[in-house]
């Protein structure tokens, strides 16, 4: 299958070419026909498989030759880097169509508000936006959105566990209830189809490759205890100016900074990017990244779904993240469409379990390296002998009928 059997208009084929998209993935494939029949749609598909094109060229299509000018569609996103990268995919697609989009996000100015304000009244064709700032906006009562056609939802599950769930229900409140419902997500858990129940009717459902891996991501793993973690991430990109770049994921923000300080102090050139980081230095590091300017990028999870960059060299999990999900999220920055990667893990003895989860999810043993000579023997990999880790609020039942002497 190509692009051309979707027939899009001409205008979008230049738009395709000129981004280098050569054909559809799968997930393009059978979704795209199902948003072109109108049906609502919930589509599982991981990180990396050409998700937001699936829904932004045929909702572009439809604009395009219904003619734009007025409010069509409102896709919501949990991050603002998400809603960012949304916007700039749509400004590609829409090059040679005229089509206007706007992402609507906290943290900018009040200039940034009236604009978003003014393309809520006047009807920029696409808005892209975090639930939190469009309900401010919706909450005032001027936003124009009787020609609203599509109501996308990106990352759903995110969303969910991010607990947007209620102002994603208060914001279709406000829409036409004629509309089309579109939802992407990465996983489907109950919590999914309860929404979906809510907000879509016999909605169509396309599953690619549930919480796997790509098959171009070499994954593997180092069992160290903590106090042998920085030192094991300095040995591993010491002297590897092959890799252009670099992402390592931590789960603590604290420990962001720590390690950019470390690996500056060995000459790498290395930023950080965390929730303490404000919008504008952000999008800075981010800029710097995405350009080539910044070869390795410190984060948390903040950016692991909010990032669209094809040649990552290697991702490294400085931490167990504690969602398994969230693991695939990491590892998918790499060897994205169609390319190859390395993804590699710390794992500390307490982790252990966690990423026996990780594996049972993905369906594979990820291969335990031994660490190098100067960095020391880490604990033994035996997950399966661990103690379960119960919540603080759990409480054994014991018999109350007194035991005999």
């Amino acid at each position: 299958m190509t692009f051309n059997d979707f027939g899009f208009g001409q205008e979008i084929m230049e738009g395709l070419d000129a981004m280098g998209f050569k054909e559809p993935t799968p997930v393009q494939e059978q979704s795209i026909p199902a948003i072109q029949a109108r049906k609502d749609i919930i589509a599982v598909a991981q990180t990396g498989t050409g998700k937001t094109a699936a829904y932004l060229l045929p909702i572009l299509d439809r604009i395009l030759k219904n003619g734009p000018g007025k409010l069509n569609t409102l896709i919501i996103a949990p991050t603002r880097e998400l809603a960012m990268q949304i916007d700039q995919q749509m400004e590609g697609f829409s090059y040679f169509t005229g089509t206007s989009c706007i992402a609507v996000y906290g943290g900018g100015s009040g200039t940034s508000f009236e604009a978003e304000k003014t393309a809520l009244i006047e009807g920029a064709d696409v808005i892209v936006a975090t639930p939190g700032r469009l309900l401010s906006h919706l909450n005032l009562k001027y936003a124009k959105l009787e020609h609203l056609e599509h109501f996308i939802l990106d990352e759903a599950d995110r969303m969910l566990d991010m607990g947007f769930s209620d102002d994603i229900n208060k914001i279709a409140e406000y829409l036409p209830k004629k509309r089309q419902n579109i939802m992407f997500s990465a996983t489907m858990p109950p919590k999914i189809r309860s929404l979906a129940k809510k907000i879509m009717i016999n909605p169509t459902e396309v599953n690619i490759a549930i919480s796997q891996t790509a098959e171009g991501i070499i994954q593997a793993a180092y069992c160290v205890y903590d106090a042998q973690k920085n030192n094991l991430l300095k040995s591993l990109l010491k002297g590897k100016d092959e890799l252009n770049s670099i992402i390592v994921f931590t789960s603590r923000k604290a420990t962001v900074k720590d390690i950019v300080r470390d690996l500056k102090k060995m000459g790498m050139d290395a930023d950080g990017i965390s929730s303490d980081l404000d919008q504008g230095g952000r999008e800075e590091v981010l800029r710097r990244f995405r350009n080539k300017r910044l070869r390795i990028l410190v984060a948390t999870d903040i950016i692991s779904r909010g990032i669209d960059i094809d040649s990552i060299d290697l991702v490294i999990n400085f931490d167990v993240p504690n969602d398994p999900e969230d693991y695939v999220h990491r590892v998918g920055r790499t060897a994205r469409a169609k390319s190859s990667g390395i993804a590699l893990t710390f794992i500390n003895d307490k982790d252990q379990r966690d990423f026996l989860k990780i594996e049972q999810l993905i369906k594979k043993d990820i291969n335990k390296l031994a660490n190098p000579d100067d960095i020391g023997e880490g604990p033994a990999y035996k997950p399966s002998s661990q103690k379960p880790q119960f919540k603080k609020s759990f409480k054994p039942r014991y018999n109350k009928k007194k035991q005999g002497k």
